[in-house]
């Protein structure tokens, strides 16, 4: 058994998991945290970190290396994503994450990012079931992993990847580029579909989206819409990972946030107060993969590129 403590750094949130990993099998969570932090605060439009994003990362990042610590942790990496790859100020971000956690974060392309997303999301996919008393999604998976700055497409069964794709659709970037109403006006709504579309075009160049079985969604804007298509009085991990979202449940739910203003949004007993800003553009997303791609349902799943992040540390 590895202790091991992973921390994903995405464009919304930063979140940390602390767990023992056994040579095979599931790994056992100890500590799994998520602070919004909006790393890519106007990074879309400027090429820049802002300087109050990276101390707020900062600040949160303290405390995850400090849990790491206390918990013994063995071996810990950071995998940093989008808004990084992104910044033309990569380096006062790194620099301030090896001050702080002691070590440089790994900065990692879009097709590594698709790859942990995979691993993370599809090594319980078999449990989830269970637990739901209802049959494995079927191989092969076309893992969807929707973050603030990019979208990652991977397919993959038992064996491994055969294909992935990571393009700049994420839920913070078309909310800063296209949805400013509040709500938005239908105008802001189709420009944003407009955009997805072009970006799933540039997924089926390198992605056989037509080879899938199951779609699997993965991240926060996913996890959301499950919990409201749900009715779940409050948020529960245990009921929606594994769970199934049908189409026509996907493209109510968005329809409903894409209509609410600010003020419903955040009084949602679901709804993480980070993600109320951009939980439209996230659940257009997936409506619009959904409705491009022909699917009858998406798997949810809560776990993901951090679940993948400590399995490949602990294992190699």
């Amino acid at each position: 058994m590895t202790r091991v403590a992973a921390i994903d750094c995405g464009t919304n949130s930063i979140r940390l998991l602390v767990a023992d990993v056994p040579p095979t099998g599931g790994a056992t969570d100890l500590v799994r945290r998520m602070e919004v932090v909006r790393l890519g605060q106007g990074v879309d439009a400027t090429g820049r970190l802002a300087p109050e994003a990276i101390e707020r990362t900062r600040v949160v990042l303290a405390e995850y290396a400090q849990i790491a610590r206390e918990l013994g942790a063995e071996d810990v990496r950071m995998v940093a994503t989008s808004a990084t790859r992104d910044a033309a100020n990569r380096a006062d971000f790194e620099q301030m994450v090896l001050t702080t956690l002691g070590r440089l974060p790994d900065v990692v392309p879009g097709r590594e990012e698709a790859e942990l997303s995979f691993l993370g999301a599809t090594a319980s996919l078999e449990t989830a079931a269970a637990a739901h008393g209802t049959a494995a999604p079927r191989a092969p998976f076309l893992v969807v992993d929707i973050g603030g700055g990019s979208t990652e497409f991977v397919l993959g069964d038992g064996s491994g990847l055969r294909a992935a794709r990571s393009v700049d659709i994420g839920c913070v970037r078309l909310t800063e580029r296209r949805l400013h109403g509040d709500p938005p006006s239908s105008v802001e709504v189709q420009a944003t579909v407009d955009d997805i579309r072009a970006a799933l075009a540039l997924v089926t160049e390198d992605v056989p989206v037509a080879e899938a079985v199951s779609l699997v969604g993965l991240a926060g804007s996913v996890t959301t819409v499950a919990a409201l298509a749900l009715d779940l009085p409050a948020y529960d991990p245990d009921a929606i990972h594994g769970s199934r979202i049908a189409a026509p449940d996907v493209r109510r739910v968005s329809e409903t946030l894409l209509a609410m203003p600010r003020e419903e949004r955040a009084a949602l007993a679901v709804m993480h107060p980070g993600r109320v800003d951009v939980i439209g553009a996230g659940a257009l997303i997936l409506r619009a993969i959904v409705d491009e791609f022909g699917m009858d349902e998406v798997v949810v799943s809560e776990h993901d590129i951090l679940d993948g992040i400590a399995l490949r540390l602990a294992r190699g």
